[in-house]
């Protein structure tokens, strides 16, 4: 058996031991993370540039940040170079809720299995999976560094 073949088959049996299975109850729609996403990426942004960006009618994104402001995602806040301009920005639940979102993986799942290895085991696969990666792309994309090795 290859190297390739032994990862391929412990992929999947990885994969359903540590998958998602809150089926993401609480998934944001696609125009929810949307601008969750845009403002990721952007910083504060007043709604009208978002729905520039976005492509959108002012009203349609006003109506998105105001569901999102509800349920504590964002927040408004005056613009310090124009008391006039209102913008708005990610919370602390907002990045935290985009973050869960994109996981694929139950990372409370994750954290126990890792906290059973010993830490010459969690930095070999970690250096490991990021070998794997910096292969796949032929060193173009380096892996981030990570917290928590």
């Amino acid at each position: 058996m290859t190297a390739a073949d032994a990862f391929c088959e412990a992929f999947p049996a990885t994969y359903l031991a540590f998958h998602r299975r809150d089926g993401r109850r609480n998934e944001l729609t696609n125009a929810s993370r949307a601008v969750l996403q845009h403002l990721a990426q952007t910083g504060p942004v007043s709604i009208g540039e978002a729905a520039l960006h976005l492509d959108r009618a002012q009203s349609v994104v006003s109506e998105i940040v105001a569901q999102l402001e509800g349920h504590g995602l964002l927040e408004r806040e005056t613009d310090p170079d124009n008391r006039r301009r209102t913008l708005v920005w990610l919370t602390r639940a907002g990045l935290e809720r985009l973050r869960t979102d994109a996981d694929v993986l139950d990372r409370q799942l994750v954290a126990e299995a890792m906290a059973a290895l010993d830490e010459d085991t969690r930095r070999g696969l970690l250096d490991g999976l990021d070998a794997l990666l910096a292969a796949s792309t032929h060193g173009k994309n380096p892996p981030k560094e990570r917290n928590g090795r």
